[in-house]
């Protein structure tokens, strides 16, 4: 399966979940839930997972944690705030950078219509879009 149809189900799935409950709850429900539904997929899911930053030869516990990682391949930051904020992407940014992921899927489900809260954030996407051979700068 490659990232593109990983990611349609994962917003797939987040829709759902969104049009079941709607918007506002606490992000930790969308979490517990959307890991639920994932997985109910047939699905690999890892929640809360650490992200340590690596430099120097020396890695630093510094609590970054991402939400969900998909199949290890996909990054999901989960937020429910009323508005999409641009610290939002950064953060997913720094988790892909340092998890060393290819994508990540922003969603937030504190907004009222639910294509209003998707962003793709790609870290160096490789054209084939594979899950097994992400492609190394040179």
């Amino acid at each position: 399966m490659n990232l593109n149809d990983l990611s349609g189900i994962i917003v797939d799935e987040a829709y759902k979940l969104h049009a079941d409950l709607g918007p506002g709850l606490l992000e930790t429900v969308y979490e517990v839930l959307l890991c639920h539904r994932l997985e109910r997929r047939g699905l690999r899911v890892r929640r809360q997972v650490p992200v340590p930053i690596r430099y120097d030869g020396i890695e630093f516990e510094e609590g970054f944690r991402a939400d969900l990682i998909v199949e290890d391949a996909i990054i999901v930051e989960l937020k429910s705030v009323e508005q999409n904020l641009p610290v939002h992407g950064k953060q997913l940014l720094t988790h892909l950078r340092l998890a060393d992921k290819r994508l990540g899927l922003l969603i937030n489900f504190g907004l009222v219509l639910f294509k209003d809260g998707i962003k793709r954030v790609a870290n160096q996407l490789p054209s084939t879009d594979s899950l097994s051979a992400p492609a190394r700068p040179e």
